[in-house]
Parts: C-alpha cells; structure tokens; sequence
C-alpha cells in the first residue's frame, strides 16, 4: 500500500482591478482554484472580509475537508467492522474568532453527523471503534 500522496492544485488570484494591493478596498478577493482534470472552483473570501457571498470561502472549504474526511474514515470503519451505513448526513458548523491584528483562526469545529444503519445491522459489532471516530 502507498504510504505518501501527493496532491497538485493552482490558486489563480482574478481580483486586480486596476490597481493591483494599492490599497486594502483596491482588489476583490476572487480567485480561481484549479484542479488538472476537474472544474474549476470559483472562491472568495468570507463577505466580512470583503468576499464575495455567492462563492465559496477557504473557511468553508476547510470545514468541509474536515466534515468530509470523518465521513470517509468513519465509513471506512463501518464497512471492515460489519456495520452497514445507509445514510450519513454532517451540518457541521465552525467559528473562526479575529485577532487585533486583522487575522484569524477557527476557534471551533463542531460536526453534528446523523448516521443511518441497516437494520439488519448488529450496531454492537465493533462499537469501540466506531465510537472512537464519534
């Protein structure tokens, strides 16, 4: 088995207006995320930081990569201990808190998944396990 993936993407900066970084409401925050072989995703930052509210945020995709990477291994364990999910739906929520200098990080992640079993499924068939992701 590969023990090491590699991962390739561009992010392409669109939000020159003119006048490039001449000052901080000179540019729009778009850029174009560019992946060989998929669509192109059209990003912003978050509104509050003068993004665009009809794209997608880096705070978002980031929430999203966490949500979907527990759904993937939580799945995982399901399917090599026996327990068949059915349906599995995460609104994961997030809170990113500013600091003085303008920056910011996410101060919580919390996900919120609603799993359905089969069931014929014996739900006690490795719930350490399954647990341990919860």
């Amino acid at each position: 088995m590969k023990t090491q993936h590699s991962y390739a993407l561009t992010v392409r900066g669109t939000g020159n207006l003119g006048t490039g970084t001449n000052s901080y409401r000179s540019y729009e925050r778009a850029h174009t995320i560019q992946i060989e072989g998929k669509p192109d995703i059209e990003s912003s930052s978050d509104p509050s930081f003068r993004g665009d509210k009809t794209k997608h945020n880096p705070e978002e995709m980031q929430l999203s990569a966490l949500s979907s990477c527990h759904m993937l291994s939580y799945l995982h364990l399901c399917a090599v201990s026996g327990v068949v999910v059915t349906a599995y739906v995460d609104q994961a929520t997030g809170t990113i808190a500013e600091t003085p200098d303008g920056g910011g990080h996410f101060a919580q992640a919390t996900l919120h998944p609603v799993v359905t079993v089969a069931s014929a499924t014996n739900p006690d068939r490795g719930p350490k396990r399954l647990n341990d992701l919860l």
